[in-house]
């Protein structure tokens, strides 16, 4: 009878946690980092101009990456996509948004640390993948 009682106890924590948690995720999308974050990329994602330059960016990355794989990348490459990138982010919804980006990554990892201090352990960093060192 005893088991039953410690798998409810446990069950009752574990639902308490996943509530805690949903409640973490609540308020995180009301923080004005997050929400600066969300209308900075809404604003990204319907500039014509700005998805136009992504896309070239992002291809010129994807070459760079294969001519780096077959050892045919030289300056001239890195410059292209060097180029590509400053113009990107020189267009003001980029920089808005980088910035955004910023901001709320810097907000994540306060959290991150406030999260982790009382488990000895990055929280963030062991929830994001295995066969860390």
């Amino acid at each position: 009878m005893s088991i039953d009682a410690d798998v409810d106890v446990e069950a009752t924590g574990t639902d308490q946690v996943e509530a805690l948690a949903a409640d973490l995720g609540d308020a995180i999308s009301e923080l004005p980092a997050y929400q600066r974050f969300e209308s900075a990329k809404a604003a990204v994602e319907a500039d014509e101009e700005a998805q136009e330059k992504i896309s070239e960016f992002q291809q010129l990355r994807q070459e760079f990456a294969f001519a780096r794989q077959t050892g045919q990348a030289d300056d001239d490459t890195v410059e292209k996509v060097q180029a590509a990138q400053r113009e990107l982010h020189s267009m003001p919804v980029m920089q808005e948004y980088v910035e955004a980006q910023d901001e709320l990554q810097e907000r994540l990892e306060a959290l991150n640390e406030a999260i982790s201090e009382p488990l000895a352990v990055d929280f963030g960093g062991e929830a994001g993948g295995c066969c860390q060192d």
